[in-house]
């Protein structure tokens, strides 16, 4: 799996995870990348930090004030809240077994329907390999507490 982040158009950002680079690309080619914010399929990559791995760690700062949200913030992460709780209220929960009920229904074993669970990076990389589309539940900021 690959995170890329990406912005649009209207210079929203926001994150996304693919099965390769050349997932990513077939994806966007045929419109299925899109703006959760306003829905602009038009996007592309963003610059990012490459991941480095200290040899020594040093003691964290401490924690900075979190900033005030601005009103514009505060409408879409209710927004997204909504969104959220709209996907969990109409879907089945499956626990750790995402990718075995993502199958059924993919492959028509068992009826359709929406599902949310768990899945470990390699079942999602089988999932992505299979062409079973899926994706990550909004994460919330209170999702980190």
């Amino acid at each position: 799996m690959i995170r890329y982040a990406l912005v649009c158009p209207d210079r929203h950002e926001f994150e996304a995870w693919f099965g390769s680079s050349d997932a990513y690309e077939r994806q966007k080619a045929a419109g299925q990348v899109s703006c959760p914010f306003c829905g602009a399929t038009d996007v592309e990559k963003a610059l990012m930090a490459p991941a480095l791995v200290a040899a020594r760690k040093e003691p964290a700062p401490p924690p900075a004030q979190k900033p005030e949200l601005s009103a514009e913030q505060k409408q879409r992460l209710e927004a997204l809240r909504a969104f959220r709780t709209q996907l969990i209220a109409n879907a089945d929960y499956v626990g750790d077994r995402f990718a075995e009920e993502a199958r059924k229904i993919h492959y028509e074993e068992t009826e359709k329907r929406g599902i949310y669970g768990e899945a470990t990076p390699e079942e999602a990389r089988g999932l992505v390999e299979e062409g079973i589309a899926f994706a990550p539940l909004p994460v919330l900021p209170e999702d980190a507490n």
